[in-house]
């Protein structure tokens, strides 16, 4: 019997369903609830706070005055000399940089614009008894509000665009339009954006050469071609997340970690993951663990016998790693040589803006929602993501090929990036549950052949790349780690975001990262510490994670054969999986 006074029948439960699904199609998969709540909480305090309105009130007369200083100021001054009064945008804020929005009346524009970010800023923190979460909601949505009405947005008030209307006799109004009819058909068709069609998988990016040596119904397992006469012995087992295709390692040859990684000596394997479809809605966090990871430790063990494997987890696939690596060491299972994580979370008490989808009620809604199709939707997680970085993602977008008339030069990251996959609908809920929701977890709750896990169990060296400006994995949230276990982590911290950060070759000058090592047993730095405290090195940080591998190795052999008794090779590289849309 329930634990519920009064259960819920199978209709009534058939028909919440069906509803709150409605309610994620018409909302975008956001939830209405949600929003109203933090809206609600934020409202009603902010009312009870008379004290906090007189400091908006104050500062909002402050501003005033300080915009008409500068208007009044930059009148008399002219265009080229500099004024005392006015408001910096943030280092990272490119909207205004161009030296039009210098001119009267835009310079007015932009400055009251800012001011007016800077006093919703203030007006959506520090409102004593609104609960964190409906406080970052709030101020994320007078954000995403606030950019849509951003002068540099229209047509009418961007002087970068109305000077080029002017020189051009509106053709680059014209090309915007064709832009956007272009896009519009394309996604009405399901094809990828203009210049994708360049970069076609197997023959222009996920290239290097390999075989297929395992295919279950979960996934495809690639083992590359040797291109030395010796290797490490220790083979390289490489986890992609299953939100992503896993060529974005093995991209044009330029740009391939996979690539690379052959080309010095290493024999390495890729689990390339089947792109689910509504047959596989009850696939589970343990399928994608045992069908996947344990599937493929299994026939590496076979394929390249008596030696230990350096394990690599990638994002999502990175997390389930740990949780593998966790359960191996409760069990004895020496099995691995090391563990890498790549832009991975292990602890997700503090996830990042990731954090304001994820709550009770937009769960509910994303779960009837999966529950028609068996799958999420790539186009919904894309979305979440495009609102995160919304200026970088969408309005850049918007003025640069619709009012400015120029496309972006599509690559070979851009190009992966539009080709999207699903995710199981019962994964995808235990997913956020368990671990972002619940934190299950780093608390030590997680369950993994009916008992728990632990992190702190882990006593393999350990290499974590964090990102810079990660806004699907913050790095601080990333290096959380550290305090889940004592064992050797190697740390490093590069410029980028949570893909280009990762496709990081050697050569580009503009790359930099930050590297520490703490010894097992060693003492824990707060993420700023260590911040602090770790020496910087210009380029890529993919030669310092060689030389670390390098020196957990053994001496060069003979490259193992492709394949193995079990598992011969049954395709060439990138195998099927990968094509699947």
């Amino acid at each position: 019997m329930s634990d519920a006074p009064f259960p819920a029948t199978p209709l009534a439960e058939q028909i919440d369903t069906q509803f709150r699904a409605a309610l994620a199609r018409r909302f975008a998969s956001l939830s209405p609830s949600a929003l109203l709540q933090a809206a609600s909480d934020w409202t009603l305090h902010l009312a009870a706070s008379p004290g906090k309105r007189m400091d908006l009130a104050h500062l909002a007369m402050r501003q005033a005055q300080e915009l008409a200083s500068y208007t009044l100021e930059r009148m008399n001054a002219g265009r080229d000399r500099p004024t005392r009064h006015g408001v910096q945008p943030p280092a990272q804020d490119r909207r205004f940089t161009a030296p039009e929005w210098q001119q009267w009346p835009f310079n007015y524009m932009h400055q009251s614009f800012l001011l007016t970010e800077q006093w919703w800023e203030a007006a959506t923190h520090g409102v004593t008894g609104v609960e964190k979460h409906h406080e970052n909601v709030v101020a994320f949505a007078a954000r995403q509000l606030l950019d849509m009405f951003s002068p540099g947005n229209q047509l009418a008030t961007n002087p970068v665009v109305l000077q080029r209307t002017l020189q051009q006799g509106g053709a680059n109004l014209l090309r915007g339009a064709l832009n956007a009819a272009d896009d519009m058909r394309r996604l009405a068709e399901g094809k990828p954006p203009a210049g994708a069609e360049d970069f076609v998988v197997g023959r222009d990016v996920g290239v290097t050469p390999g075989k297929v040596v395992l295919q279950n119904s979960l996934m495809e397992l690639i083992q590359y071609q040797p291109t030395t006469e010796a290797v490490h012995p220790e083979p390289i087992l490489i986890v992609p997340a299953w939100i992503m295709k896993y060529y974005i390692l093995d991209l044009s040859p330029e740009n391939s970690l996979i690539r690379y990684l052959v080309d010095l000596g290493h024999t390495v394997f890729c689990i390339s993951w089947k792109n689910p479809g509504y047959e596989d809605r009850n696939l589970g966090m343990d399928d994608y663990l045992e069908q996947g990871f344990h599937a493929a430790l299994d026939a590496v063990n076979a394929i390249v016998p008596k030696r230990k494997v350096h394990a690599v987890g990638y994002c999502l696939g990175g997390t389930l790693l740990a949780i593998a690596a966790a359960a191996m060491a409760r069990d004895g299972d020496e099995r691995l040589a090391s563990m890498t994580l790549f832009a991975a979370q292990t602890d997700f008490s503090e996830p990042g803006e990731l954090a304001l989808f994820i709550d009770e009620s937009q769960l509910s809604l994303l779960e009837a929602q999966m529950a028609q199709t068996g799958y999420l939707k790539a186009g919904q997680m894309a979305g979440a993501f495009q609102m995160l970085r919304s200026y970088d993602l969408l309005w850049s977008r918007v003025v640069n090929e619709y009012l400015l008339g120029e496309r972006a030069p599509m690559n070979d990251l851009m190009a992966w990036n539009a080709d999207a996959t699903r995710m199981p609908a019962r994964m995808h809920s235990q997913y956020l549950r368990r671990l972002f929701l619940n934190n299950d977890l780093s608390g030590g709750r997680y369950p993994v052949g009916g008992k728990p896990v632990s992190l702190s169990d882990i006593t393999l060296p350990v290499f974590m790349v964090g990102t810079l400006t990660d806004h699907v994995a913050p790095w601080r949230s990333v290096h959380k780690l550290h305090h889940l276990t004592t064992t050797e982590i190697t740390f490093a911290l590069t410029n980028g975001g949570h893909n280009a950060g990762i496709v990081n070759p050697p050569g580009n000058p503009r790359r930099h990262y930050q590297l520490r090592t703490r010894p097992a047993g060693g003492t824990y730095r707060a993420p700023d510490d260590w911040l602090a405290a770790a020496p910087a090195a210009q380029g890529s940080w993919w030669p310092a994670w060689h030389e670390w591998l390098q020196a957990r190795s053994g001496k060069p052999t003979a490259p193992p054969h492709m394949g193995a008794r079990g598992y011969k090779p049954l395709a060439n590289a990138p195998g099927h999986y990968v094509l699947e849309k």
